[in-house]
Formats: structure tokens, C-alpha cells, sequence
């Protein structure tokens, strides 16, 4: 019964999280938002009391749950163990956890995250790695059936589907999305839940509390037969059948070694007062704290035309190199979102005017950015910041977002096609939302023209005039980041 409870809860909690990643319309976000708030790394650097409250509770209550169930990337490594286990059965055995890389991982892993050292945070983190994998692999496959409906639609005069844009946001996530599956993949196959119970910084820091868990797996001596079917089938590798023990600090609770025991020589109950002695535990607790997070919404896609008039193909545009990254409306700056972000992607993925997405930069590996080669942040969507589980991103009103000064337009003369091509413009201020571009007199080679002139405490750095220049490749006007933030 555990383990057909756990499955059911698993298939409930891995459709909505996949769900929420692959930003499937409005409602989505409205009534599934939680599932990113429940996980237990967003849920800290999110300073989320609440939550990690329910989740150490749950820990020392039923032990590592949250590993089975609440977790996506535990519940993948699952379907790849279950998968492995149709070609070989039996194949799990015993073995001592090795303390020196688990705690030691940990504590480098804290470490790291504390001084904001960015790529420990975003390849170690299990909920954000799942969501580079759906980001990445799943959702252009989404994207593909999606078209395909709103093609069959167009044919039949109905608009229930809105094409989207296919494109590949970064090549560095797609490579480590790649890498994380087929690592994961072949990892769960060989040795179960092996890197759960060794690398992922989660399931060290749950096993502190697990090992004190109220409910825990219990042998029955006079009935055990040794037949060692509980240990060959614990993909945990946590049961010593010959000397009847579990290590409940590595112990996922999935029930498969109840299941397998025909002997009803193993069960899942509470401590008795007079129960075996408590485990010795020579390890120093740590408790990870955290409140205060985002509510969440959803993403929904907008139609970008490259054509003009569906005859002359248009270049597409090439971003400049920014010297300060742009990072979104909520962030506060560069150094917040790095120290908080665990780049799990849902708000590249919730970003309805594809302006976000994963930065290169070793600082800020794989956490968003902002650039405009394909849209503008349009200044009444707070979608990035109603999403963010970990407080990266910080809730606004559009009120709000109206005053916050991400960057700051920069106008490039040697672009600009009122001189290069002799034609007048004025482009990037007919479409500022908050009229800090205005065109003024500029003695060219050809006479006296029309050229923007940017007032940089009016800019927000939305992007629309970066996004909306007819120069090609290069804008003639773009946008650079603010270290910090200006609240205007």
C-alpha cells in the first residue's frame, strides 16, 4: 500500500511540476503554482519558515519523503531505476554511505552558496536541474505539437492554439540539460538513488532529521527469513538484511522493499516506547532556514514574425556585449539574483515576451538575463517576478516595475540608419513608453538630421527601443545594465 501511494503521489506531484516548467497556460501557474514554492532549496533562499517548517516536519515524522515525492529530479532517477530494472532484476546490495563526500559535498556546497559562488548553486540544485531538463529538451517538443495544433487550426478557421517561436535560449544550458539526464540517467540504472544519498545537498541535509523519523521501515526478525530480497531490490542501498538494520538517513520511503518481502517480515510503523535503540549519531545537525515568497502565474506565448509582409526576410539581430548584465524588473541587481537564483529556468520559461534568458557568464552561470533581440520587458508584465520561488526576483506591481530602472539606453551613432542610410527615423522614441528618447538636430554628413537623444533618469531599460531599431544586425540604441537598481 505504501509504495502504490507513493507512486500515485509521485505521478500527481510530476505532471504538475512539468506542467509549471513548461509554462502550459494561465491556470497552470494559478492553481500549481505551490509546487515550486514546497521545494526545499527555493524554499530557503526564499527565507520561506513556512515551508521548511512542513518539510522538517515531514522529515522527522515520515522520514525522506520529500525525496520520493515532493522532489522532481528524485522522482526521474526513480523512472530510470525502474526502467533499469526491467533488464536486471535484483540487482541492488548494501552499502556504507560514504560520509567524506556526502557531509563534505555539503558543507563546500554551503559554502559556495553563501558566498554566491553561482555555479555550485545552479548544477547541484535538484529542483532547478529538472528544470533545465524540461526548459531545455522537453519544451521545444511541446512547442513543436503546439504548432502543429495551431496550423490544423488555421486550416479549419478556428484560433485555439497561437504559434510560437522555436528557438534554443542558450547552448551551455542545453549541453548541461543533456549532460544532467544521461549523468542522472545512467547513474539511476546502476546504482538507484546513489546520487541522492551522496551529492544532492538536499538529501544530506534531510537525512539529519530522517535518521530521528517516527515512521521508519522495521524488521521483524521472527519472520524474516534472510532471504535478502528487501536489500537486493532497496535502490536506496540502505538495508543490511544479514544484520536487520536500514539506514533511515539514506532511507527514500518508497516501499518497494515492503512490497518485495513475501515474508511480511518488514513493516512501515511508528516507534515504540520500547523499540530497538536510537542510532548513534556522531553528525552535528544543520538547519537551513528561510520566508517570503512570490507568488505565482503563468506564461503565455506571443507570435514573433520574421518576414515583412510575408516577402523580405528579415536578419535577424545579434546581442551587443553588455558591460553590466540586465536583470529583471524585482531583482534588486546583478549581485542579489546571483547569491539567490538557482536558475531552475521558470521564469525564462514564464517570460511571455522571450527576453529572458540563461546567461554564459561563469558569475552568473545559467541564471537569467536580460536582452532584446526578440522583445521588450513591456512595462504592465510582472510574470517573472509573481513566478520566482526562491525571492531571486522579488514580487512587484506594474506600478512598481514603472519606477524600477533595470539599464539605461545607449545610442551608437555608427549605427543609426538616419546616417548610415540617409533616411529619417525616430523609431526607438515613438515607441519608449516613458518618453526618455526624443529626437533632436544633428549636423550629419549630409546636413542636419533628425538623431535620439536618451534622458537617462526618465529610462527604465524595458527594451523597446533596443528591440524595435530597423538596424541590422547591431541596434543603433541598446541598453546597459545597472549594477543596482534605481527606484525612481
Amino acid at each position: 500500500m505504501l509504495r502504490k501511494i507513493r507512486i500515485c503521489l509521485q505521478v500527481v506531484m510530476m505532471t504538475l511540476v512539468t506542467l509549471l516548467l513548461l509554462g502550459i497556460g494561465f491556470r497552470v501557474h494559478l492553481w500549481a503554482g505551490w509546487v515550486a514554492k514546497l521545494q526545499f532549496l527555493p524554499a530557503v533562499l526564499a527565507l520561506n519558515f513556512g515551508v521548511l517548517a512542513l518539510l522538517i516536519i515531514c522529515a522527522l515524522l515520515f522520514g525522506r519523503l520529500y525525496c520520493s515525492v515532493i522532489c522532481p529530479l528524485g522522482i526521474m532517477q526513480d523512472c530510470f531505476s525502474w526502467l533499469g530494472g526491467k533488464f536486471k532484476k535484483n540487482r541492488f546490495s548494501y552499502a556504507k554511505e560514504i560520509k567524506w563526500l556526502r557531509y563534505g559535498f555539503l558543507v563546500v556546497f554551503v559554502a559556495l552558496m553563501f558566498i554566491g559562488f553561482a555555479p555550485v548553486t545552479t548544477l547541484f540544485a535538484p529542483y532547478s536541474a529538472y528544470g533545465r531538463i524540461v526548459n531545455s529538451l522537453f519544451k521545444p517538443l511541446y512547442d513543436l505539437l503546439n504548432n502543429w495544433l495551431a496550423g490544423l487550426d488555421a486550416a479549419n478557421d478556428r484560433y485555439n492554439f497561437t504559434e510560437v517561436q522555436i528557438w534554443t535560449r542558450s547552448v551551455t544550458t542545453f549541453v548541461v540539460a543533456i549532460a544532467t539526464l544521461v549523468i542522472l540517467g545512467a547513474l539511476a540504472i546502476w546504482k538507484g538513488r546513489l546520487y541522492c544519498n551522496t551529492i544532492c545537498p538536499v538529501g544530506t541535509t534531510l537525512s539529519f532529521f530522517s535518521r530521528f523519523s517516527l515512521f521508519r521501515v522495521r524488521f521483524d526478525k521472527d519472520k524474516c527469513k534472510n532471504c535478502g530480497m528487501c536489500e537486493k531490490n532497496c535502490k536506496a542501498q540502505a538495508i543490511d538484511f544479514k544484520e536487520g538494520k536500514v539506514d533511515y538517513s539514506r532511507c527514500v520511503v518508497c516501499g518497494d522493499c515492503l512490497s518485495k518481502c513475501k515474508f511480511d517480515a518488514l513493516h512501515y510503523t511508528a516507534k515504540k516506547p520500547v523499540a530497538e535503540p536510537k542510532p548513534v549519531d556522531t553528525e552535528r545537525r544543520a538547519f537551513l532556514v528561510g520566508a517570503a515568497v512570490a507568488g505565482t502565474t503563468a506564461a503565455m506565448a506571443q507570435t514573433q514574425m520574421k518576414v515583412d509582409g510575408g516577402l523580405a526576410v528579415i536578419e535577424d539581430k545579434v546581442a551587443p556585449e553588455r558591460e553590466t548584465p540586465i536583470t529583471p524588473p524585482g531583482s534588486i541587481s546583478a549581485k542579489h539574483m546571483q547569491r539567490h537564483c538557482t536558475a531552475c529556468q521558470l521564469c525564462v520559461t514564464s517570460c511571455p515576451n522571450n527576453v529572458l534568458r540563461p546567461s554564459t557568464d561563469l558569475q552568473h552561470f545559467m541564471q537569467p538575463t536580460m536582452s532584446f533581440e526578440r522583445g521588450y520587458c513591456r512595462p504592465e508584465c510582472t510574470r517573472c517576478s509573481e513566478v520566482c520561488p526562491t525571492g531571486a526576483i522579488k514580487p512587484i506591481t506594474r506600478e512598481e516595475k514603472t519606477m524600477q530602472h533595470v539599464g539605461h539606453a545607449v545610442w551608437i551613432k555608427d549605427n543609426c540608419v538616419v546616417l548610415t542610410d540617409g533616411v529619417s527615423c525616430g523609431n526607438c522614441a515613438r515607441h519608449c513608453p516613458t518618453g526618455a528618447i526624443t529626437m533632436v538636430d544633428y549636423e550629419g554628413p549630409n546636413g542636419t538630421v533628425q538623431v535620439p537623444a536618451v534622458d537617462e533618469i526618465k529610462c527604465i531599460g524595458c527594451g523597446a527601443c533596443e528591440n524595435l531599431c530597423p538596424a541590422r544586425p547591431f541596434s543603433a540604441i541598446y541598453i546597459e545594465g545597472n549594477e543596482m537598481h534605481i527606484i525612481s
